[in-house]
């Protein structure tokens, strides 16, 4: 039904329905954003021969939805991305504080170094920062099989598409050769439910 509306709205156009589909994904995704998230879904992921190995819990707010092909499709493609991308938040909000701060100077510091005045500096920042943020968050990373999508609009399109409200709680990344893993948690707002976690990445 919503595909008819949207042909009907586009005047047949099929490229312009499917904006308009995706466009009402992100609506119904942002409705849902609040609801609580308790079920859902840890996968693994193992990927080059055994050398890079992912676990991430992906949640949802019924049983019923996380058993579904679709979400099990949209948790495996998280998983791989991760596998792939390396993202060290799930969220923007994640970001330490002293990542941030850190990040910010350096952008500055090179701004600055360019000879640029503080004005056009600052606007340079800002827009360092969301590349930055697109790098090392989880949500803001162009999809591996469609960089025309953030992860954050393919959930959303998947929340339109099931109609419950999709969040990426936490995952893991390791490997082999390397010290360290990446680990990484959502913090939560008092209306997601669940009990928050502290961001953490190494």
């Amino acid at each position: 039904m919503d595909c008819k509306q949207a042909l009907t709205e586009a005047k047949g156009d099929m490229e312009q329905a499917v904006v308009i589909l995706r466009k009402k994904g992100v609506s119904v995704a942002a409705k849902k954003s609040a609801r609580v998230t308790s079920e859902g879904a840890v996968t693994s992921y193992i990927h080059a021969g055994g050398k890079i190995g992912v676990l991430v819990e992906v949640n949802c707010e019924s049983d019923f939805v996380a058993r579904t092909d679709d979400f099990k499709e949209l948790v495996h493609d998280i998983a791989m991305h991760i596998a792939a991308s390396d993202p060290k938040f799930v969220r923007k909000e994640d970001v330490t504080k002293a990542d941030f701060e850190r990040e910010k100077d350096i952008f500055l510091a090179q701004a600055v170094a360019s000879g640029k005045p503080p004005n056009i500096a600052e606007k340079m920042v800002a827009g360092k920062m969301e590349k930055f943020y697109e790098e090392v968050c989880l949500l803001e990373q162009p999809f591996i099989k469609d960089q025309t999508v953030s992860i954050a609009q393919l959930i959303a399109a998947k929340i339109g598409k099931l109609g419950e409200n999709i969040a990426v709680r936490r995952f893991a990344r390791f490997k082999v050769g390397e010290a360290g893993a990446t680990v990484a948690f959502t913090t939560q707002k008092p209306d997601e439910g669940g009990e928050a976690a502290a961001p953490a990445a190494k």
